[in-house]
């Protein structure tokens, strides 16, 4: 199968999840869809505490080796443009080190949010490196994975220095 948007994709659970719940498919700009997905998850895990964030963090990361490998795998290309569960993933590393008191609806988390998807949008796309490294000598779901990771690394890096400041 080679490139498509086809809607008919979704009926694959490995697809549904790979394209972050159908946000994939947007025509333009599917990786910043992907994001916008994550945040309304990433709130809902922050609420749970830092243990929790860390462990979806860990989790999302682990396990989109795998979805994201095998859904590029059966459409037979290597990073799929509708594949956002790595900025999904990405996302939710970025904002470990937002402060814990911010998820519990305080108003200084929408500052926080707008501030980590900035970060994480401008790292994925610019690809810096390590970033960029990672995503042109990996393949398969590691390599779809780890550049989001990184950059979410570096984001989550800046917001921590950010909050240090403030």
């Amino acid at each position: 199968m080679k490139w498509t948007a086809d809607p008919a994709l979704m009926r694959e659970p490995v697809h549904l999840i790979a394209f972050g719940f159908g946000s994939g498919l947007m025509p333009k700009a599917p990786g910043t869809w992907g994001t916008l997905v994550a945040i309304p998850i990433t709130l809902f895990v922050m609420q749970f505490g830092f243990a929790a964030h860390l462990g979806f963090a860990i989790f999302a990361s682990l396990f989109g080796i795998y979805v994201c490998g095998e859904s590029a795998r059966r459409l037979g290309v290597h990073d799929h443009p509708g594949i956002v569960w790595d900025e999904i993933a990405g996302f939710a590393v970025t904002m470990l080190t937002v402060p814990a008191n911010s998820a519990g609806g305080g108003s200084r988390i929408i500052y926080w949010v707008v501030a980590g998807f900035a970060l994480f949008r401008l790292l994925d796309i610019w690809k810096p490196w390590p970033i960029r490294e990672a995503d042109h000598s990996l393949s398969g779901g590691l390599g779809i994975m780890l550049d989001d990771v990184i950059a979410g690394i570096f984001a989550a890096a800046i917001l921590l220095g950010i909050r240090y400041i403030l």
